[in-house]
């Protein structure tokens, strides 16, 4: 896969996409993924190779309208209608300035140039680092990387099937070569997520690597 690189990591035109490496997204967290801290030195590696990098912060205000809290009668993992669509209903997680939306303290990408927090909206939920779940309000990071000069983006973090998957997919949507390496993920697979991430992955013109493809 590695000959399908058109960008390396040490290319200005290149940039890492860290995302959602928190305290509640890892074992004993709100929103576990299993084995997700396991993720943390490979990232760092990762992110040492590359001169940009952006890391994605879930950031919810309490009460948030993906929390089944929320909702009277309805418990997490439902899916419900909501104005801008369907939704999955999350235990609370990743709430604003709480341990659980802190970084993990061991991810170490020093010269990483932004943190983007992303989930802020209470009324709309927001896996992709580019468009929130309505599909329409924009964070602005499209137009950030490509300020920069970026063209192309590598995905890594968690989850795969969710976070990782909306931001590649909207990456490509934004007119990025995008890349998801895999072995840098871990996924939820809640309903067969995982395998129609791969699908939608495809679909989109996504392509799959591992780390080794980068280090050798």
């Amino acid at each position: 896969m590695a000959a399908a690189l058109s960008r390396t990591p040490s290319d200005p035109r290149a940039a890492l996409l860290v995302i959602d490496m928190q305290y509640d997204f890892m074992p004993g967290g709100a929103l576990a993924v299993a084995e997700g801290d396991q993720l943390v030195p490979l990232i760092n590696r990762l992110g040492a190779q590359f001169r940009n990098v952006v890391i994605t912060q879930d950031w919810h205000p309490a009460g948030h309208i993906s929390f089944a809290s929320s909702h009277a009668g309805r418990a997490p993992f439902d899916s419900i209608n909501l104005p801008y669509g369907p939704q999955t209903l999350w235990p609370d997680h990743c709430v604003q300035a709480t341990r659980g939306a802190e970084l993990h303290a061991d991810l170490d990408i020093p010269h990483a140039q932004l943190i983007l927090r992303k989930g802020c909206n209470a009324g709309i939920d927001s896996y992709s680092a580019f468009v929130e779940a309505d599909r329409t309000t924009q964070t602005g990071l499209a137009g950030y990387l490509k300020e920069r000069g970026v063209d192309s983006v590598f995905v890594v973090g968690l989850a795969l099937d969710f976070c990782v998957a909306w931001s590649a997919v909207d990456a490509r949507t934004a007119g990025f070569n995008t890349w998801v390496i895999a072995d840098a993920c871990k996924a939820i697979d809640l309903g067969g997520s995982l395998e129609k991430a791969w699908q939608d992955l495809t679909a989109a013109g996504v392509v799959r690597i591992d780390s080794a493809d980068l280090t050798g």
